[in-house]
């Protein structure tokens, strides 16, 4: 009545498809950095807020993107890549220069907030970074640094 499944011809073909599919590779080229436009050199931000920026926000808001050995590897490649260009589209801090004052002001607001609800870093980012789970001292750190940066725009 029931056919019995041919497992063994079923993990060969998923395995085929999982070779086949790493030919299908991403773009993991990072542009230049140019510091002048960089928004923690602008800001001439602390030593700690820097350090902290790089940590948790720089993988996927600036061109200084440090990926990790399992994202050379379909179809974790694509779904972290396309972490990484929505975060880039969202807020670029190596390339503030490009944002005009209202742009600047709405992103240094949603970082601020993001941070503030716990909604940044992502927790699929949290997950293998450890350093990107945030201290309540650290994300007050963040805000308070965001806020003051915000408050210069209009000064």
């Amino acid at each position: 009545m029931f056919k019995k499944i041919p497992w063994k011809k079923v993990l060969l073909g998923l395995l085929v498809v999982f070779v086949l599919i790493q030919f299908k590779s991403t773009d993991k080229t990072n542009p230049e950095v140019i510091l002048e436009n960089d928004f923690l050199e602008m800001a001439d931000a602390p030593e700690g807020v820097v350090d902290l920026m790089h940590a948790v926000c720089y993988d996927c808001h600036s061109h200084s993107v440090r990926y990790p050995w399992y994202a050379s590897i379909a179809p974790v490649s694509w779904w972290i890549k396309g972490h990484v260009d929505h975060g880039l589209a969202k807020a670029n801090y190596a390339d503030w220069n490009a944002y005009t004052k209202v742009e600047k002001d709405s992103i240094l607001t949603g970082s601020s907030r993001f941070v503030g609800l716990k909604w940044m870093p992502i927790i699929t980012y949290k997950i293998n970074h450890s350093e990107a789970r945030l201290s309540l001292e650290q994300r007050e750190m963040l805000i308070s640094f965001f806020d003051s940066e915000k408050a210069k725009l209009y000064e």
